[in-house]
């Protein structure tokens, strides 16, 4: 066994073996350059528990599982495939004797779906779980399921630098023991260059990275959010020493590629590595003594309303980094420089990636689970609704769930595929179309790391590779490879015509029909854009596999021609006519017409003959919902106030009548109304305050006027009403009304004072209060004084508490 140096983490070695022992689950915090990835998993192999089964290790990346295994087998004197092996999509070195597997996020789910029993398996150990990326946050609640359930000598250990300790303890149970270790062992002096934001950017990166390499020792790792920002400061960098070379370390890159960056320079040049989050955490990258963080990070945010993924460039969050600066003191001390101000607030830290992802893949994950409700697992942090609803509205229009959310024969078919739902759908149907090694290739080019700018992908595939060849070419093949053996065929492929089918299966709402040369209307909605220089902009019809994310008009970087006759093949439902109405804003009507169509996609209209009735209201309430507002008078905004007040005051038993709430119910409340009604402006002449008022029981009626009346009787004898369109109630009544009165009107049993606006003769503002007897007392006699010269005709008694109150003059007689 190799000797390795003391690491911070060798000294809660032994307290992480005891709470082991003690313990199902164990969180562990410990800083950057601890050691903990390499060091935790290794000590626990010789614990009791753990020589029942082998002990997994969850990293969030492949290149991070590959150099993590291969530095703990050489820790062991082994070569990896030894005691220690790994396991990540389309790669694996594991053996016989295989004690420790270092295994990616989706290699752990599909463990989970195969066998939720994890027979062989002792433990699992979640690296670097601050990341929350959406397949460690599903592994963690399958395998808290699992555990639960079916294994309770199951080990589950979660681990990172920077642990939301508050997030994890509803999951993981108050019980879970918290172990922290400090971190890196040498200094890291932090400085603070905030680029200007007149100047380029990257010009001013480079003066950073220049000024760094001057001042300090060892290589520079730059942080920055993405490739396009990675290419520009590399060609901004010109001029460096010929012992300094640059390297890009990304996504996109081969994971041969991605190694290399991360070893030392074989001839002792100087590094300069610029990359994205994808080196922000994991094992050391050796010979990195500079960091330089441009304290952005890109991140994929999925919207629910358009169903597509935009990229968003955000601020970064501390804890992220905290992660970054560490990597500058693993091995010596070192510096960082952040490129904002020390002032910048940061937040604590991100957003799991649950929140703002596409959940269709989660969505279909849990049906396999057997999951209905999200609830009945044990998340950190659960699925939005909104985004789980519209990933399981896509999984029901690809045919892997049926109504009931259960996985249909398709769904259950398409298990086998280890990728994306939208691609195994595609997958698993393209015999039909005697496509299948088309299939293959097809996906191994949409989920690699394709660098071509090509947008027409029958071009991309004309060009494809053979087992000669290497770097990201030679990794299509082999995804490919894989791929087909799991179809049992070869990847020759007879013709690329049944390309646009293939992916109209897997992409059905990104069909898209031409509007004009390079701009074409989606079946899901909105339009998308292309070059109008390149032929396919000039197609009759396409399928926009990649596309930017803008609702409106989103840019096209990926898509194959689809012929418009094959959309009845392929989607049966196009057969049939429907209606389909819509409100018109500039002829301010309805109009209507029959249509063959997929989704928003017409692919043939004819007139319609008459407007069915629930079809104008349906058309009717949508136009209100997009409009957002409700066509609602002075009456019916009052009553709608005093609703909303007794609901804040009195609790749920009083109906919400907030807009959203009122948008969203209209065919409760509305529609029985909008019976021979074809215009908006109809809809607006409603007496809306009594179709409120109808939806309420007798019983709260009653209560409603008792409890918030529209009107209130003054000592004057007038009937004053009551203004609700505020958060309090207010009560404008002229002050010589009020004569007499000591205290201010309450409402709700007593329970809130209305707010009174003092009015002068003219019903000018003279004063607010909520403190009617406070008013008498203190300032009356002010008001007095500047009042009774202005209007002498009106009664301005020294004692107002006594005096009668009057709507009228002092000289006026009854």
């Amino acid at each position: 066994m190799t000797v390795a140096r003391t690491l911070p983490i060798d000294s809660r070695l032994d307290d992480v073996r005891q709470a082991l022992r003690e313990h199902a689950r164990v969180l562990l915090v410990a800083e950057p350059g601890a050691g903990k990835t390499t060091r935790v998993p290794l000590a626990l192999l010789d614990e009791p528990w753990c020589k029942k089964g082998k002990l997994l290790l969850l990293e969030p990346r492949r290149v991070a599982a590959r150099l993590a295994s291969r530095y703990m087998a050489e820790q062991l004197g082994e070569s990896v495939g030894e005691s220690v092996g790994y396991r990540v999509r389309g790669d694996s070195r594991v053996g016989s004797s295989t004690r420790l597997e270092v295994v990616t996020q989706g290699v752990l789910t599909r463990m989970l779906q195969d066998d939720p029993m994890l027979e062989g398996v002792a433990g699992i150990v979640f690296d670097e779980f601050h990341e929350r990326s959406l397949e460690a946050d599903l592994g963690l609640a399958l395998a808290l399921d699992v555990q639960a359930g079916l294994r309770e000598d199951l080990r589950l250990v979660v681990m990172s630098a920077t642990l939301d300790v508050g997030a994890l303890r509803p999951a993981l149970g108050e019980t879970a023991p918290l172990i922290e270790c400090p971190g890196r062992v040498f200094p890291v002096e932090t400085r603070y260059r905030p680029l200007h934001s007149r100047g380029d950017s990257a010009d001013q990166q480079a003066a950073v990275v220049r000024e760094a390499l001057t001042n300090g020792e060892g290589d520079l790792l730059v942080f920055l959010p993405g490739v396009a920002e990675i290419r520009r400061l590399a060609r901004a960098l010109t001029g460096l020493p010929a012992t300094v070379v640059i390297h890009e370390l990304h996504g996109r890159m081969t994971l041969d590629a991605q190694q290399r960056a991360l070893c030392p320079d074989p001839d002792g040049h100087r590094r300069i590595v610029l990359a994205t989050a994808i080196a922000e955490s994991s094992v050391t990258v050796d010979g990195v003594r500079i960091v330089i963080d441009a304290g952005f990070e890109r991140v994929p945010v999925f919207q629910p309303r358009t169903g597509m993924t935009r990229l968003a460039t955000q601020r970064l969050n501390r804890a992220s980094a905290d992660q970054r600066r560490g990597r500058a003191g693993r091995q010596a001390p070192g510096h960082c420089y952040r490129l904002w101000a020390e002032e910048q607030p940061l937040p604590a830290h991100g957003e799991p990636e649950i929140v703002q992802a596409d959940l269709s893949g989660l969505a279909f994950e849990l049906a396999r689970w057997g999951i209905k409700t999200p609830e009945e697992l044990p998340w950190v942090t659960p699925p939005p609704s909104a985004a789980l609803a519209a990933g399981r509205d896509l999984l029901k229009r690809l045919g892997i769930l049926d109504a009931a959310l259960s996985l249909t024969a398709l769904g259950r078919a398409c298990s086998r595929w280890p990728t994306h739902p939208r691609l195994a759908v595609m997958l698993e149907r393209s015999e039909e179309w005697k496509a299948t090694p088309l299939a293959c290739w097809l996906t191994a080019l949409l989920e690699g790391r394709d660098g071509s700018d090509e947008r027409d992908l029958a071009v991309r595939l004309a060009r494809r590779p053979d087992a000669r060849a290497r770097g990201a070419e030679g990794q299509w093949y082999r995804d490919a490879r894989r791929l087909a053996q799991i179809a049992g065929c070869k990847l020759d492929i007879e013709s690329l015509a049944p390309l646009g089918e293939l992916l109209a299966l897997a992409y059905p709402e990104r069909v898209a029909r031409q509007i004009e040369p390079g701009r074409f209307k989606l079946a899901g909605g909105g339009q998308a854009v292309l070059d109008a220089k390149l032929a396919l902009a000039h197609v009759e019809a396409l399928v926009a596999v990649d596309l930017d994310g803008q609702a409106r008009e989103a840019r096209i970087f990926r898509a194959a021609e689809v012929a418009l006759p094959r959309i009845d093949t392929l989607f049966p439902e196009t057969r049939h006519w429907q209606s389909r109405l819509e409100w018109s804003e500039s002829e301010g009507r309805l109009q209507g017409e029959e249509v063959r169509a997929l989704g928003e996609l017409v692919l043939e209209r004819r007139p319609l003959a008459r407007l069915p009735e629930d079809a104008v209201r349906h058309a009717l309430i949508q136009a209100l919902r997009k409009r957002g507002r409700l066509p609602l008078d002075d009456d019916a905004e009052q009553l709608r106030g005093r609703v909303t007040l007794l609901r804040r005051e009195l609790g749920d038993a009083w109906p919400d009548w907030s807009t959203q709430a009122l948008l969203d119910s209209l065919e409760t409340w509305l529609a029985p109304h909008l019976i021979g009604i074809t215009r908006l402006d109809a809809v607006e002449r409603l007496p809306m305050a009594r179709l409120l008022l109808d939806t309420l029981e007798w019983s709260q009626r009653q209560a409603l006027e008792e409890l918030a009346p529209s009107h209130l009787q003054v000592p004057s004898g007038s009937r004053i009403r009551l203004d609700y369109r505020d958060e309090e109630p207010v009560l404008a009544v002229k002050l010589q009304e009020l004569f007499g009165l000591r205290e201010t009107p309450r409402l709700i049993g007593g329970r809130l004072s209305v707010v009174l606006h003092l009015l002068s003769p003219a019903r000018r503002p003279l004063q607010v209060t909520r403190d009617l007897a406070s008013f008498w007392a203190n300032g009356y006699s002010q008001v007095r004084k500047d009042m009774r010269g202005r209007y002498p005709k009106h009664p301005w008694p020294e004692d107002p508490w006594n005096a009668p109150a009057t709507s009228r003059t002092k000289h006026t007689r009854s």
